[in-house]
């Protein structure tokens, strides 16, 4: 079985509002910002690969009051991704150690995802990873999928998709992988005990 990863809040944990909490003072201007401005509409367009420079243009012009907060999803979005979730990594390791083939599909953008590679190590791990924002594609678009099985030669059906977006693993399964929908390490080893991988 070849066990496909997703990256954002599986491996590592990312969350927009820990960069904010330290740019305003209530966390009812942090939500209001993370819903308004800088919200996820906007962000997964840089997943789909434009540039965070002609994102963060473009949301200026139209928020010029809060420029300098929108710059720093770009220049400090290091501090938007907290670290690894290291009960999820384990289990990756212990994978790889039993020979087991690993794969990854991610809706990031390509130039913070090398940004990321470089802080995680654990991430050269995977033979391959499908990166949405050098695709042009997000999940759970099917061609996302599709691009993994074609490029390395995988069976859908010999493969078991984990994401932490309920959405992208019904997308996974619609084109026949087994999928399990991420919420903890605990139940993710669970999950993969249930298969025969662990």
């Amino acid at each position: 079985m070849n066990v496909v990863f997703d990256i954002g809040n599986v491996l590592v944990h990312w969350e927009p509002r820990a960069l904010y909490r330290k740019i305003f003072a209530t966390e009812d201007e942090v939500e209001w910002f993370i819903t308004h401005v800088c919200n996820s509409d906007w962000n997964i367009e840089q997943d789909r690969g434009r540039s965070f420079g002609e994102a963060v243009a473009l949301l200026s012009r139209r928020f010029p009051e809060h420029a300098e907060a929108i710059a720093a999803y770009d220049l400090r979005w290091h501090e938007t991704v907290l670290g690894p979730i290291e009960g999820t990594v384990a289990i990756l390791a212990e994978l790889q150690q039993r020979g087991v083939p690993l794969y990854a599909i991610t809706n990031f953008n390509q130039d913070k995802f090398q940004e990321t590679v470089t802080r995680f190590p654990f991430l050269s791990t995977f033979r391959d990873i499908v990166v949405s924002g050098d695709e042009r594609l997000l999940k759970p678009d099917p061609a996302i999928y599709r691009v993994l099985l074609d490029r390395n030669g995988l069976a859908a059906p010999d493969c078991v998709f984990i994401d932490d977006s309920l959405k992208n693993v019904r997308g996974a399964e619609d084109v026949g992988m087994k999928a399990i929908h991420f919420t903890s390490p605990g139940e993710l080893r669970r999950d993969l005990a249930a298969l025969g991988v662990l």
